[in-house]
């Protein structure tokens, strides 16, 4: 797993902060936007904190070797990155989409360009990001951890290895809803991911966890836990942020993500923007217009509860 570290000259924060990127992406994710303009890493350094941005394996500049990891399926295209991006029933009201909303767009093709595919075998996928991501805080100690879209499975799995190594975990937008089955093939087994996650009492196979599932008016069904609920007993000593926009997809199941920490005895504060004046944002709000506004957000929430 490749890492790059941002230092400020003189550090203020007491934690790092690694930050996990999503789907087909790659650490560029945090660094850039679009339109040239500083990411969250640059933003988060100015803040004070050292910063460490995450190659997951097999991407970016840990490229995947099918040796290694096995087969992977097809990385994204234009069209399918505008339709999680930018989808055009949000058009209106997505004001702070930083490039175009064709795949001929230029902006549209930078970002493109950078995606690669993914491992097919994601229970695989998730168990490999779930060691190196522990073996990075195994050699810098406590951090605060951002995760988002398809990398949101590592977050929650690293915090379910090192809970005392992770302060507060910032969910922002993760693949779901839990239990979900992704069109790419992955199917979220243990609820949050597809490798295997610490229940109370414990669960050697997904199998034995109890499920109920509700289908609702409008989005996802929504499955939860029924009859013995099991805690998630590592996950529920880290305080979580779950963090979504007005105008993306993934605003249709935050609710069942929240409902589903609060069941396994885990404390998950709903961040969804607008409640805190932020406006026109989708899925990729880390780098919009106004990206620097939305990680105000999140700087919010972490000073209240890692005060």
């Amino acid at each position: 797993m490749y890492v790059e570290r941002l230092t400020p000259e003189a550090p203020t924060q007491p934690y790092p902060a690694v930050l996990i990127h999503g789907g087909g992406g790659q650490g560029t994710d945090w660094l850039g936007t679009p339109d040239g303009r500083p990411g969250w890493a640059q933003q988060l350094a100015d803040e004070g904190y050292v910063v460490y941005v995450v190659d997951r394996p097999g991407h970016g500049r840990s490229p995947h070797d099918p040796a290694v990891l096995g087969p992977t399926i097809p990385a994204l295209t234009a069209e399918m990155f505008l339709g999680i991006f930018a989808p055009e029933q949000f058009a209106e009201q997505h004001t702070q989409w930083p490039i175009g909303r064709t795949p001929e767009d230029s902006g549209v093709q930078q970002v493109t360009a950078s995606f690669g595919p993914m491992t097919a075998d994601w229970a695989q996928m998730h168990a490999v990001e779930q060691a190196r991501l522990a073996a990075l805080l195994d050699r810098i100690g406590e951090a605060v951890v951002f995760c988002h879209s398809a990398g949101g499975p590592a977050g929650y799995l690293l915090a379910d290895a090192r809970p005392a190594l992770v302060k507060a975990l910032v969910a922002i937008e993760t693949v779901g809803p839990p239990f979900a089955t992704h069109p790419a093939g992955g199917k979220l087994a243990w609820g949050l991911a597809c490798a295997p996650l610490t229940y109370d009492p414990p669960a050697a196979e997904p199998s034995e966890l109890s499920l109920h599932t509700t289908e609702m008016p409008a989005g996802p069904p929504r499955t939860l836990q029924a009859g013995t609920v099991r805690t998630l007993a590592h996950l529920a000593q880290v305080p979580i942020g779950v963090v979504t926009s007005p105008n993306s997809v993934f605003r249709s199941f935050d609710d069942h993500l929240l409902a589903f920490l609060e069941q396994a005895g885990c404390r998950a504060d709903s961040l969804r923007l607008e409640d805190h004046g932020v406006l026109g944002n989708g899925h990729g709000m880390m780098f919009e217009l106004n990206n620097l506004e939305v990680l105000q957000v999140i700087l919010d929430w972490l000073a209240e509860r890692l005060p």
